[in-house]
């Protein structure tokens, strides 16, 4: 095996995770939706269903997460990746997101966990908890109800194939990668090693 290198820069060790998904999170800001672009989030618990999303104190989307205690995570496609790096870049106390990039919003069970249709699948997420971890906020989401297009769906169940989403590559890169083809079956091909 080759040596290893430190991975040093201002963001540390996070070179050291050569890809991440991304996500549109929502939350409705003094009763309006706003979207935001994250990619550091990940399964926080299986039961009941959980997840972790990691969002800057001064992130306007932070506001409305709190006021409602909801928020949404909006899976992107392909298609909208314009829409996605630009909700990542401008802020909602300025610009109408949904409006600037003609998402049609729509709500579900919770009422203020604003989605996006432009979105193959989203999740309705009630706060569990929040914890400062310094530059950023853990936001802890319980997972109330999904949404996913039809179109995205084999026998009844989410098809990242059909999704056509994206992952994020950090520096020195920062680009966005399609998704790549199926390279191995989970919890079977290990069985060859013994």
């Amino acid at each position: 095996m080759g040596e290893k290198k430190i991975a040093t820069g201002k963001e540390g060790v996070i070179y050291c995770a050569p890809a991440m998904p991304v996500l549109i999170v929502g939350a409705n800001v003094y009763k309006k939706p706003n979207f935001i672009t994250v990619a550091w989030s990940g399964v926080a618990c299986g039961d009941p269903p959980m997840i972790a999303v990691a969002i800057r104190h001064s992130r306007y989307t932070l506001i409305g997460m709190r006021q409602n205690r909801t928020f949404s995570l909006n899976v992107p496609t392909e298609s909208i990746v314009k829409e996605t790096d630009f909700c990542g870049m401008a802020s909602g106390a300025k610009v109408d997101k949904a409006a600037k990039c003609g998402f049609e919003v729509f709500y579900g069970k919770l009422g203020t966990a604003p989605m996006i249709a432009q979105c193959p699948a989203s999740v309705e997420c009630s706060v569990h908890k929040t914890e400062n971890l310094g530059s950023h906020v853990l936001v802890i989401g319980k997972m109330e109800e999904g949404h996913v297009s039809e179109s995205c769906l084999t026998a009844g169940r989410p098809d990242i194939d059909k999704m056509k989403t994206f992952v994020y590559t950090v520096s020195p890169e920062k680009l966005y990668r399609s998704v790549g083809a199926a390279i191995a079956q989970a919890f079977s091909a290990g069985r060859e090693i013994g």
